[in-house]
């Protein structure tokens, strides 16, 4: 992950990046058992799966290489979407 982070110019946000990954991995799971958590958490991810894949695109990387960023952008904008319907906030 250090060559990545030098090879899309983010070298100086690896750590954060990963910090936030964590939190948000933590936010889902709290999110079993108090469902705020997993608002806030899966929007979070989203965003930043979301901007994973603008990186990917701007360093002339394939629709190939970006799809799991993809990939887990839509799938935490699911679980925020449930969540929201859960909570009959839609």
């Amino acid at each position: 992950m250090i060559i990545e982070f030098e090879r899309y110019g983010l070298a100086k946000y690896r750590a954060i990046t990963g910090i936030l990954q964590i939190l948000g991995s933590i936010g889902l799971i709290v999110g079993f058992f108090d469902p705020r958590f997993t608002l806030a958490a899966s929007l979070g991810l989203s965003v930043q799966m979301f901007l994973g894949a603008i990186v990917r695109f701007r360093i002339k990387d394939s629709l190939i290489q970006a799809s799991p960023a993809l990939f887990f952008c839509g799938l935490n904008l699911f679980i925020f979407w449930q969540t929201l319907q859960a909570f009959k906030l839609i």
